[in-house]
């Protein structure tokens, strides 16, 4: 085994991954802007270095800066956990290239993977349903756009190749606004991805959003670990996640997630990973692969007792995988609530230092944080500051068991979510089960004086 890891990211998955090496015996590097100095896994790290100053362009994001880290240390690998350069495959070539080991997947899959169409084509090969849409990237040519438009029906929504995290998109609802979205979006997507290649697919009108979580080995064994149902968003943000999904039959998602694996084993894919899809009428819909560990990873954890950080400590170091499909055992409901440093109903980043911080426990909590009281939240980086994890023998217990977390939970010196996880937490509609990607957003734009309601 791997006897010292890099961990080339910051906060809530920076202590995550040093814990998950702690527990396998392996020492840890940690690398650190100049404003995350005094942050917990800085402290706990057997080793630290600082790579630059708060921006992170000059330090996150900076392949030499973090190689040569590697270096210095004398580390074996590199994990990247997730954002950041962790789905980028320059990096993990380049880190491969460098003679250390990236806990990943090629970079080769992570190109395929991110480039929407180049997944969407590997994943129609391999059997996985996707959104009716263009056979490739749209041409320049006005009236095969218009034709292909027709053919697929409206509304259809214009995608960045490229892109992700909702960027890169625009809905279409009539033949006279199509010409100059595709415009618009090509142009955006040339400026932030550096690909202007867009393709066009179905629009669906109230999906939710299903995905499923995959390990894979480099022996040509791939298992899926279930489901998760991330469909409580905001502006393509998610906000809370769950396991299992509420209310879609057990055989649809047994035949979807055995053909990920399949998938995964068609191209060769290592690690872990997340096919996310759209349900709709019973049907799903492939939209995008992420060759990463997810932010919602916990749920999943939760449900089968697999920590999926340590798979993929083991994949990355040549390991089969140490269970077949028939081993992996699912048991009970975990819902996640991302506790972010933010207006609660404003979404306006909440910056500053924590005076007061109180997480809660009992039976079932789990809490992933790198915050503390005296922790300074710095305004360069994303807003998540934790995570809080409930989980029970039913979905109504997990609830139950989250009502009563978030009200034990005390974030003072800054302003955080949690107003707004109590408020949906006690939602009719989220009890019930089954939201769309459209609900929270619909819910935010019709109650203006929810925050003099939530205390």
């Amino acid at each position: 085994m791997f006897e010292k890891i890099l961990i080339a990211n910051r906060g809530e998955i920076a202590l995550r991954i040093q814990r998950a090496c702690r527990e396998m015996g392996i020492k840890t590097v940690v690398v650190h802007s100049e404003a995350d100095r005094e942050a917990k896994y800085v402290k706990l790290a057997d080793e630290s270095v600082c790579i630059g100053p708060a921006p992170s362009n000059l330090s996150y994001l900076s392949m030499p800066a973090i190689i040569s880290a590697a270096e210095v240390t004398d580390a074996q690998a590199i994990h990247p956990g997730y954002g950041f350069l962790s789905e980028n495959a320059d990096f993990a070539e380049r880190v491969e290239q460098s003679g250390f080991v990236f806990i990943g997947p090629r970079a080769e899959s992570i190109r395929m993977m991110g480039d929407k169409v180049s997944a969407k084509h590997a994943m129609i090969e391999a059997g996985v349903p996707c959104v009716p849409g263009s056979d490739g990237a749209l041409p320049d040519d006005p009236k095969v756009i218009v034709q292909t438009a027709r053919k697929v029906g409206y509304p259809v929504i214009i995608k960045a190749a490229g892109g992700g995290g909702g960027r890169g998109m625009r809905v279409v609802h009539t033949e006279a606004a199509l010409l100059n979205a595709v415009t618009m979006t090509k142009t955006e997507a040339g400026a932030a991805f550096g690909n202007p290649e867009v393709y066009m697919e179905k629009f669906l009108e109230n999906p939710r959003h299903v995905e499923i979580q995959i390990l894979a080995d480099q022996h040509g064994n791939a298992v899926w670990l279930g489901e998760r149902d991330c469909s409580m968003q905001r502006r393509h943000q998610k906000v809370i996640e769950e396991a299992p999904a509420p209310g879609i039959p057990r055989e649809l998602i047994a035949t979807v997630g055995e053909r990920c694996a399949a998938a995964c084993r068609k191209i060769g894919y290592r690690g872990a990973g997340t096919f996310e899809f759209l349900y709709e009428n019973g049907e799903f819909y492939f939209i995008e692969m992420n060759t990463r560990v997810q932010v919602e990873h916990p749920v999943t954890e939760m449900i089968t007792g697999i920590d999926i950080v340590q798979e993929q400590i083991r994949i990355a170091f040549n390991e089969k995988l140490r269970f077949t499909q028939d081993q992996v055992q699912f048991r009970g409901h975990a819902i996640e609530c991302r506790i972010n440093a933010e207006d609660p109903f404003k979404f306006i980043p909440s910056p500053g230092r924590i005076t007061s911080w109180h997480t809660p426990g009992g039976p079932g909590i789990r809490v992933d944080s790198h915050a503390y009281a005296g922790y300074f939240v710095p305004p360069n980086y994303d807003s998540m500051i934790g995570k809080v994890i409930a989980y029970g023998e039913t979905r109504d217990q997990a609830i139950r068991r989250m009502q009563i977390a978030l009200s034990e939970m005390v974030v003072e010196g800054i302003q955080t979510n949690i107003p707004l996880h109590r408020e949906l937490m006690i939602d009719a509609r989220f009890i019930e089960g089954g939201t769309n990607i459209h609900y929270l957003e619909h819910k935010l734009a019709g109650m203006p004086v929810l925050d003099k309601k939530v205390k």
